[in-house]
């Protein structure tokens, strides 16, 4: 997946997931989140259910950074 893409999947994705998990935070913090998740959800819907293109990465994205924001949520405050 090129840089740009993972970046505007991951900014989509982090933003969605921000709303979603109702957490404010600034625009650098939200797009780390959204591409943090895009490199763990996209990894893991690919693997376990062997989906592939932009759907599933976009969805793994929202899934993976919403994990990211229950585990800040539950270990790091």
């Amino acid at each position: 997946m090129p840089i740009l893409a993972l970046i505007i999947i991951g900014a989509a994705a982090g933003f969605l997931a921000t709303r979603i998990m109702k957490v404010t935070t600034d625009v650098p913090t939200t797009i780390a989140i959204g591409i943090g998740g895009a490199l763990i959800g996209g990894m893991t819907l690919r693997f376990v259910m062997m989906l592939t293109g932009w759907a599933a990465g976009f969805i793994g994205a929202v899934l993976g950074a919403m994990i990211l924001i229950w585990l800040w949520r539950s270990y790091f405050r």
